[in-house]
């Protein structure tokens, strides 16, 4: 087989369907196929120290080997998002390891997933690919201790990542509590913005701008979880904020009551969604979940598109008491995060999501 050559450049979301997150099966069609399937049944019953499974969409598995230990399990993979290869890697890698943080974890090692056409790309694309989700692992302080690789149709990177976390400290999504109050660490709009992307109508700004949020990795997920007074965690993706925040509200059979003016949005976002830039995925997130919502009258639809944006390597949703908001800001910023925010609370309901002004 010829390799192939870098004489003209190579643009990765050319060679994928979707790109991030929004390559996720959508939530009513992932419900079906998951539905009466064997491993959804029992499972607790026959493994006692299976702390976190499947039954409430958390984001890891947690298994606890002992008072004081539980590994943490997770894997996530992806299409390209954005066309330099080293950024893909980079992006991936961080939205991988999210998952452990948003469990109250904290990583140990990792291991490759990789599928690639090897008779589109050539093998220096590929090794920055897998170059920048090594920095990302570097940066976290773990290493990639293996992984497994494919010829694939089209290009496809993540990771599988394990971590640790105290059994007393996992953050589940069915913990969130009556009057807790949510706080989202990062900016909504990456899905916007890849979107814009893909069409060219993304100012480099807005690029700099997604790739600094993509390839933040969400440490303070750790630490969140020491604070008493945490209930419940999860990390913003795929699915949208909507999504995200009905898993919680499902789970905890509560309400969440969402204000959109509180909402950290990334710089452009609204303008580019209200010229269009907006993904098939957010609208099949609403299509899957939209009767569990309640709007206010006269939402524009660029706002809502925000709530069902896809995200890739989105921020921490935390549901936490009141006494500790200002404690659990003040981590977020110590991480780096600055634009969390507090958007909301959790209310006697039936696992709905109320979004007003």
């Amino acid at each position: 087989m010829t390799q192939p050559t870098l004489n003209a450049p190579i643009r990765l979301t050319q060679l994928s369907h979707g790109g991030g997150c929004g390559c996720k099966i959508a939530p009513a069609v992932l419900q079906q196929i998951l539905a009466d399937t064997p491993f959804t049944t029992h499972v607790a019953a026959a493994f006692p120290d299976l702390m976190v499974g499947i039954e409430h969409a958390d984001d890891a598995a947690v298994y606890r080997l002992n008072e004081h230990q539980a590994v943490v399990a997770t894997t996530d993979f992806f299409m390209p998002i954005v066309d330099d290869p080293y950024q893909f890697g980079r992006i991936a890698a961080t939205n991988a390891l999210s998952d452990v943080y948003s469990m109250g974890g904290r990583p140990l090692f990792a291991l490759a997933i990789v599928g690639m056409p090897v008779d589109k790309l050539p093998h220096e694309v590929i090794r920055q690919i897998l170059a920048g989700g090594e920095a990302v692992c570097r940066a976290a302080g773990i290493p990639i201790a293996g992984g497994h690789s494919i010829d694939a149709p089209e290009p496809i990177y993540g990771l599988v990542g394990i971590g640790v976390v105290d059994p007393k400290r996992v953050c589940r999504n069915a913990d969130g509590q009556d009057g807790d109050v949510l706080v989202l660490g990062k900016g909504l709009g990456v899905g916007i913005y890849s979107a814009a992307l893909k069409k060219g109508a993304l100012s480099p700004a807005g690029y700099e701008a997604m790739i600094d949020s993509t390839t933040q990795l969400n440490t303070a997920g750790a630490e969140l979880a020491q604070i008493d007074g945490v209930h419940a965690m999860t990390d913003v993706t795929g699915f949208g904020l909507l999504g995200h925040a009905l898993e919680i509200t499902r789970a905890s059979r509560l309400d969440a009551r969402i204000r959109l003016g509180r909402l950290p949005v990334l710089p452009e976002v609204l303008e580019l969604a209200a010229a269009g830039h907006v993904t098939g995925a957010g609208r099949r997130n609403w299509a899957g979940y939209g009767q569990e919502v309640a709007l206010f009258d006269g939402i524009a639809d660029a706002e809502h598109a925000v709530l069902t944006d896809p995200q890739t390597s989105g921020g921490l949703l935390v549901s936490c008491a009141e006494a500790v908001v200002e404690e659990v800001l003040h981590t977020f910023r110590l991480h780096g995060f600055a634009r969390a925010a507090a958007i909301g609370r959790l209310e006697a309901g039936a696992g709905r999501v109320l979004v007003e002004r």
